[in-house]
């Protein structure tokens, strides 16, 4: 409930009062004031009006205590602060806000993650393979950017949008894969993030309605949350895709994904998110494994590799060789990205496969040992561990 509403009562305080630090600050203490009242009082019956409620007395006592109170306080007291959170506006805003082009394309990244998803520095560090130092000083930077440089609180005009789509979507993408697959904390995933992030790309679409990479992101997203109840045994074990049973997919899920990227592809103008959507969309029209259409796979990672070269789209590439061409031939192509994806369980855990695959037993068992240092998500460490075992 706190992860739920955190995003959204950031949203609120910084629209009402423009200052990030402080808006954060506030919404920590009233989740602190909840943590001491609910368990004696009961949980309210609107949790988040009483946690904005709790905030807003928070910044007014604040703010008395301050020598420029009066102007804060006709800030607090002019502006429309709903008790319905729930409103996708706020957050647009926000992330909007967060992905001005003034600040760079990892500080947009970072704050966004932060401020509107409720991430945690551990967390992003982990979406971007980097330290969590670096993390929190790109924060710290971005804040102060954005009162330095007088940063607007709204979302752009339709003219203006373009130049920040890059960085919007990307946004929600990282913020869908935290949810698909939790790189921390005590569950694999984390569903309601990842419907958080459908819901707000279902708005972007809604604000873009012919831009093909925000519709092949809404597309991208639905596919993999379609075979989400095949993902986790009931012990909450992760089944991979190969083993999961194909009759929990949702099949409704997939057909409107499919006409979101059919959509898409009518634009004429090809791009990442649409491609991923359209390797996703092999994979979920294949009524079996064994049916996958590998070589078409192949084929879509070919030419994401030329619209966006990058070591996990190659590592993710050799994993869809191997079942074509077999371990033998995706080897090489997997050991050639040792040195970039060296910090990247899932390098160490297709490695570890290959080299089973070609019966070097000590290697792959070593290589399933690297793994499991590097994930954090308990699903693949169970998963990792059963395979060492």
């Amino acid at each position: 409930m706190f992860r739920d509403e955190t995003g959204r009562l950031t949203a609120a305080l910084v629209r009402a009062l423009g200052d990030f630090d402080l808006a954060e600050e506030l919404v920590q203490e009233a989740l602190l004031e909840a943590v001491e009242h609910w368990p004696k009082e009961g949980i309210p019956d609107k949790p988040g009006a009483w946690l904005l409620t709790t905030a807003r007395r928070k910044a007014i006592d604040q703010f008395r205590r301050q020598a420029r109170y009066r102007e804060k306080l006709a800030l607090l007291e002019g502006a429309s602060m709903r008790d319905d959170t729930a409103e996708g506006d706020d957050r647009l805003r926000l992330i909007f806000t967060c992905c001005h082009p003034a600040l760079s394309r990892e500080a947009q990244v970072a704050l966004t993650l932060r401020a509107v998803a409720g991430l945690t520095t551990i967390e992003i560090a982990r979406a971007f393979i980097t330290s969590e130092a670096t993390i929190a000083q790109r924060i710290v930077r971005a804040k102060r950017k954005i009162v330095e440089a007088r940063i607007p609180y709204r979302v752009p005009a339709e003219r203006d949008m373009g130049e920040r789509l890059e960085e919007v979507l990307a946004v929600l993408y990282l913020m869908f894969n935290e949810g698909y697959l939790a790189t921390a904390g005590e569950r694999a995933s984390r569903r309601d993030l990842a419907e958080d992030a459908v819901w707000l790309a279902g708005l972007m679409v809604r604000l873009m309605p012919e831009e093909p990479e925000a519709l092949g992101l809404l597309a991208l997203m639905r596919l993999h949350l379609a075979r989400a109840d095949s993902r986790f045994d009931v012990e909450g074990n992760l089944v991979l895709l190969q083993d999961q049973d194909r009759s929990k997919w949702d099949r409704e899920r997939i057909a409107t994904a499919l006409v979101v990227l059919q959509g898409a592809a009518a634009l004429r103008r090809s791009g990442p998110y649409q491609l991923q959507a359209a390797i996703a969309a092999c994979h979920a029209e294949a009524r079996s494994w064994e049916a996958t259409d590998w070589q078409q796979i192949v084929a879509l990672y070919d030419v994401l590799l030329e619209l966006m070269p990058s070591p996990i789209v190659q590592l993710n590439r050799a994993i869809a060789h191997r079942y074509l061409e077999g371990a033998a031939s995706a080897l090489p192509e997997v050991d050639a990205l040792q040195e970039v994806l060296d910090d990247y369980y899932l390098f160490h855990a297709t490695r570890a496969e290959l080299l089973r695959d070609l019966g070097r037993v000590a290697e792959s068992r070593a290589a399933l040992a690297r793994a499991l240092e590097l994930t954090a998500n308990p699903a693949e460490r169970t998963l990792l561990q059963r395979r060492l075992g």
